[in-house]
């Protein structure tokens, strides 16, 4: 069990003495320590960030009955300490002045943003009677439940238990699902988050349309920066000179699309000139002879006419990656539904990783270490007699039914088919802003009877619902602990609230439990509070609740790689054959290409760019735009175009100018910013912006939505997510002044 001091400098004894006098100030029973802020007696509450969904370990430090600022927790054993910009502005989303502040029913038409401000038990009392109206008339299936986030998972086990399989949030079909389908099929098991990257520890890190340094993830930052000045290699195929490609060894600019012609081109080269880990590769894999064959054909001077990358560039890369194995960190990505070929692509990195003996080893990708924890005796879940409508192991066979396919509810919704979905609940995601195709999200919500959303912000989507109800931010409540087992060391972190619920808003747990307390479902939610709740998960661990608490997060010995690994962690491949899949023998059952295949992608017709956007260090999705102190620091996005390409269509740095796709729909204004960083044949925007929200009174049409011009997508036939990379856009011709 570890030991130590608290992050205040204190005893552990005067720490627990600290916590028990403060508990009665939150939510929840807190675990607070002293503290100091500018000369002043302060407490400092141990918990993690929600700014977005990394959750790095975090103090919040209270005055005076406020958060007056956050500070990274040092006990935290996978962020050690350091928390990004989003995560010092947290407290700024807490007290955001255009908070939703209580419960409120529609009174106008849908879009029109009139309501009216009810109690919390009309509203559930409302909410309740709703539901039971649909499951009476149409079955419990015809209420899909849209989440997003860690408070989310309260509410997903009430509508688990109502009876509807009818859950999809968009880290699956719209962000990590082809990733996680790709892996398994190779490995056995998935990445999982946090990706298991020993980025520290690796002699080359390749990153293919990754954004390390712009996507900013605390702890993975730090470690890649440590690889790197340790003098890691580091290979970076964009078609954008990005934050990390100004670090690397080779920039690879490569023609978008064209990622699986580079990779079977890479493994030719490895295969070719026998760089291949052999000894691994005899021990743990299958399929090698066929995959050597497949990739004959695909030398780098085939791949460099698709790629318009040079022959020379590719092979010397291959070679670089090849020297350092099996320290090899090639970097899985996170965002990967780019082209409808996402799955394959993610299938081409797991057999690159494997043939460089990274999988399982030190300086490449780790193997998760099990926790064990607790559970109550619940019942068990009703089945439906249905099945699911999102095409999950149907239309899309290798979908996860855990984590759904959104756009297949849409699909559903709009369709009636495979039956009539007639309510959504959308608990802290906003399906205007992170699933494409705007316009068919909002047909299907047309078509609704029910729409309920639980959120913070008053952010586009509460105009159209039905019920709004308003959930506490994270520092105000208790969510399910983070058990993190794909770490080197494996960890549990808690989320605690700092200070009591503002305004008549709720933290999560509390709602679930009022709704399955009015929809009699209260055995699927035995406990009676948050302690209990926590106690409970971790009796196993051979921690004690109050040390968890004070501490904010406790970790454990892991067994990261092959070597460390014992009987009682399963198989270590838990694949078909017991082996590393090369070729994949599910796949070809299911009709698929057992190895993957290239096919060309489509380019933009002359006038006309590739869309592609990203993120930004100080914000997240759409979430972060009205937090003040983020903000101030990009309060609008820009995008970027070819010095070159704006010099031709003569447009000047800063000039406002409107983008229209190839079915018409049209951005804000948006600033153009000329680079020599990005290829001719596309532009860039950072996603989360131009947000049409009345009620946000900082973000409100500030920028342009990249969302808003996404109309196309190219759907991954095996899991059923969105590539979102297939939309061409060109300069509106009446350019703004």
């Amino acid at each position: 069990m570890p030991h130590g001091l608290s992050p205040g400098g204190v005893s552990r004894r005067d720490w627990f003495r600290a916590t028990a006098a403060t508990a009665a100030a939150t939510s929840a029973a807190t675990a607070a320590t002293p503290g100091q802020r500018a000369g002043k007696p302060a407490l400092q509450v141990a918990t993690n960030c929600e700014m977005c969904f990394w959750r790095c370990g975090a103090l919040a430090k209270i005055q005076d009955g406020r958060v007056a600022r956050i500070e990274g927790n040092p006990q935290h054993p996978l962020t050690l300490g350091r928390l990004c910009a989003r995560g010092n502005a947290g407290h700024q989303t807490l007290y955001d002045p255009d908070r939703l502040k209580r419960p409120q029913l529609r009174t106008g038409a849908r879009g029109e943003g009139r309501f009216q401000e009810v109690s919390w038990d009309q509203a559930l009392d409302w909410f309740a009677a709703r539901l039971t109206e649909l499951k009476n008339k149409y079955g419990p299936e015809s209420v899909a439940y849209l989440p997003h986030g860690a408070s989310s998972g309260f509410f997903g086990t009430v509508m688990k238990a109502f009876g509807t399989p009818n859950s999809a949030e968009p880290a699956f079909a719209q962000c990590r699902g082809p990733r996680e389908v790709g892996y398994a099929l190779t490995f056995g098991r998935g990445v999982a988050s946090p990706e298991p990257l020993d980025l520290a520890n690796a002699r080359a890190v390749v990153l293919i349309g990754s954004h390390i340094g712009e996507n900013v993830f605390t702890s993975q930052v730090t470690q890649f920066s440590e690889g790197l000045a340790r003098g890691a290699k580091l290979i970076v195929v964009d078609p954008r000179f990005s934050t990390a490609a100004a670090k690397a060894d080779h920039w690879l600019p490569i023609r978008p699309g064209t990622d699986i012609a580079l990779l079977l081109a890479w493994i030719n080269v490895i295969l070719s000139e026998e760089l291949e880990d052999k000894e691994y590769l005899a021990k743990y894999a299958q399929g090698l002879d066929d995959l050597r064959a497949h990739v004959k054909p695909f030398t780098p001077e085939w791949a460099s006419a698709e790629t318009e990358l040079p022959a020379g560039l590719i092979r010397d890369s291959a070679r670089m990656m090849a020297a350092a194995k099996p320290a090899v960190v090639v970097h899985p990505g996170r965002h990967v539904t780019w082209y409808g070929d996402d799955t394959q692509r993610s299938r081409a990195m797991a057999i690159l990783t494997a043939l460089l003996g990274a999988w399982g080893r030190q300086g490449g990708i780790l193997l998760p270490t099990t926790i064990k924890r607790g559970s109550f005796k619940t019942p068990p879940f009703p089945e439906s007699k249905r099945g699911r409508a999102d095409g999950a192991g149907t239309t899309y066979p290798l979908a996860s039914e855990e984590l759904g396919v959104s756009n297949g509810l849409i699909e559903a919704t709009l369709t009636a088919k495979p039956y009539p979905i007639k309510g959504w609940v959308v608990y802290g995601q906003n399906v205007l802003e992170s699933i494409p195709q705007r316009e068919r999200t909002l047909s299907a919500i047309r078509l609704l009877d029910l729409l309920v959303v639980v959120d913070i912000l008053p952010v586009e989507q509460t105009l159209y619902a039905d019920l709004i109800l308003p959930e506490a931010t994270y520092l105000e409540r208790y969510d399910a602990p983070h058990i993190v087992e794909t770490a080197a060391r494996p960890f549990i972190s808690v989320r605690q609230p700092a200070v009591p619920p503002m305004y008549d808003s709720r933290p999560g747990w509390w709602i679930a439990k009022a709704m399955a307390a009015r929809l009699g479902l209260e055995a699927w939610l035995p406990w009676k509070n948050p302690d209990e709740h926590l106690a409970k998960l971790i009796e196993p661990m051979g921690i004690s609740l109050g040390e968890l608490k004070a501490r904010g997060a406790v970790a454990f010995e892991g067994r990261p790689t092959i070597e460390q690994r014992i009987e009682a962690d399963g198989p270590l491949f838990p694949t078909e054959s017991g082996k590393i899949e090369l070729s994949s023998k599910l796949l070809k059952e299911i009709g698929h290409d057992a190895i993957p295949v290239y096919r060309p992608p489509a380019d933009p017709p002359p006038g006309w760019f590739r869309l592609l956007y990203g993120r930004a260090p100080v914000h997240s999705f759409a979430r972060t735009e009205n937090n003040a102190l983020l903000n101030g620091l990009m309060s609008e996005n820009t995008v970027w175009m070819n010095d070159h390409s704006a010099r031709d269509l003569g447009l000047a740095a800063g000039q406002r100018i409107v983008l229209q796709n190839a079915d018409g729909n049209e951005s804000l204004p948006i600033s153009v910013q000329p680079t020599a960083a990005i290829r001719k044949d596309c532009v860039y925007m950072v996603h989360g912006f131009g947000q049409q929200a009345p009620g946000l009174h900082k973000a409100n049409a500030r920028g342009a939505s990249d969302n808003a011009l996404i109309s196309r997508v190219a759907i991954d036939p095996i899991m059923g997510s969105t590539g979102m990379r297939v939309n061409f856009v060109r300069v509106k011709p009446e350019v703004q002044s």
